[in-house]
């Protein structure tokens, strides 16, 4: 059986044969990769796998009808059925008037080399990789005496390679890759038995943390959490650390993607325009930043990625869109489509971050006569139709501008609109350490429900 080797040839292939069986417009998107992951736990190694994938995506229209499939059988025959099968399937289902492809004009002239790939860390061999896995988890280990037991330490990287191409002339591709290490550490101390974690990830091997310094702020997030209490209920200032901010910003994005809008399933529809926050918070989306891990040279349906001006100043200024979604709410694409091979497209930011503001995370922290530091947050309680926000959480007492002693088996609670509006100080601690980024931020009052 002939096997095909994936490339922008072969894409423009598919689509001429999906032409000659009668779709309209089509488009195929096609990835392959090799990832590596290891999990040690306590100086052994406990599970380690190596994998390659190949796959490729086939979405074809017949007028405003669709239909998509996938395959990872490379072979002529294969996509050949494919196309037969994603043709018929097309014909079959029921028109959409807002169905299609952006038009051609729109489509991205140029693919910028964002320096999304570290060729150079293909030649990091097995051992290093677990040797990185143990060392982390070490590190936390040796830190402290309490810290007697580890969830383990983990190593994982992935190399890929994605291919798109549209039958309204576009095709292009580029490579990525990522890398992360982490571990989760155990203390015990007078009864009281907690865990934390901490991560590094990076698209370039070497920008990762050292093991030493992962494994170091891991056991000191563990061990001061032990011996937490619950406080009584109050209306207190929260602060939440960059990575809990960061978890309000994904509840942004949430509500501002362009499937939320036009199902009715957001509390910011028809907000466009108009003041959702405090005039301290700006908000952008940016896909252009050399390097960073939400960056690619053009969205799911090849538009151009831009760097977008979300919130500005508190005012929302752009929503979330892909081509379908932008139809469906009357606007055009943001450049946000995300894609799975084989899945039509949905909506997903790129870089999305809160902007720095002027203080240092200390600062804050001494503005707060009594509130609470929030280190973790638990369960899914945000209704995004109304806004509503009530979540587990756990953290440190903030007493006279001092953390004082932790706290757990607590809930937060408030309403995101009004959350957003009572930001009153943003740090200036911002750190890209994932697609969706935030420095320290400052709540002026929040629900904090204890005993």
């Amino acid at each position: 059986m002939e096997r095909m080797e994936l490339s922008q040839d072969l894409a423009r292939e598919i689509l001429v044969m999906a032409k000659a069986k009668g779709a309209t417009q089509g488009d195929v998107v096609m990835a392959e990769g090799d990832s590596f992951f290891v999990t040690v736990r306590m100086g052994e190694v406990e599970k380690i796998s190596q994998a390659g994938e190949k796959r490729l995506g086939l979405r074809l229209f017949c007028g405003n009808s669709s239909a998509s499939a996938s395959t990872s059988d490379i072979s002529r025959q294969s996509v050949e059925r494919l196309v037969e099968d994603t043709s018929r399937m097309a014909r079959a289902t029921a028109q959409d008037p807002c169905g299609g492809l952006p038009a051609a004009e729109e489509l991205a002239r140029e693919i910028p080399d964002l320096d999304l790939c570290d060729d150079a860390a293909r030649s990091v061999s097995v051992d290093e990789k677990i040797q990185m896995a143990l060392a982390v988890e070490k590190s936390a280990l040796a830190y402290d005496a309490r810290i007697i037991n580890s969830e383990g330490g983990e190593f994982s990287n992935h190399f890929g390679r994605v291919i798109y191409a549209s039958s309204q002339g576009f095709s292009g591709e580029y490579t990525g890759s990522t890398f992360g290490h982490s571990v989760a550490p155990v203390a015990k101390f007078n009864g009281s038995m907690q865990r934390d974690y901490w991560y590094s990830s990076n698209r370039k091997f070497a920008r990762l943390e050292p093991p030493k310094s992962v494994g170091e702020k891991a056991a000191q997030r563990v061990l001061r959490r032990l011996g937490g209490r619950k406080v009584k209920t109050c209306e207190v200032p929260v602060v939440f650390d960059p990575e809990m901010a960061g978890s309000l910003l994904r509840n942004l994005s949430s509500a501002i993607s362009g499937y939320a809008l036009y199902k009715g399933a957001s509390f910011l529809i028809g907000k466009l325009g108009t003041k959702i926050a405090s005039e301290l918070m700006t908000v952008i989306d940016d896909g252009t930043i050399p390097g960073a891990l939400g960056s690619r040279p053009f969205d799911g349906e090849g538009l151009p990625i831009k760097k977008k001006l979300i919130v500005d100043k508190g005012e929302l200024r752009s929503y979330l869109l892909d081509t379908y979604s932008g139809k469906k709410l009357g606007m055009a694409s943001t450049g946000n489509a995300s894609r799975s091979v084989g899945e039509p497209p949905g909506v997903g930011p790129a870089n999305f971050y809160l902007a720095p503001g002027a203080h240092s995370p200390d600062d804050i922290i001494r503005s707060v006569k009594a509130g609470l530091y929030v280190t973790e947050l638990i369960g899914f309680g945000v209704n995004m139709v109304t806004g509503d926000y009530s979540r587990g959480a756990a953290g440190l007492w903030i007493e006279n501008g001092e953390l004082t002693y932790p706290v757990e088996e607590i809930t937060i609670a408030g309403n995101l609109k009004q959350i957003f509006q009572d930001i009153d100080m943003i740090g200036n601690d911002l750190e890209m350490r994932g697609r969706i980024a935030a420095p320290t931020v400052k709540v002026s009052r929040m629900t904090v429900a204890g005993d």
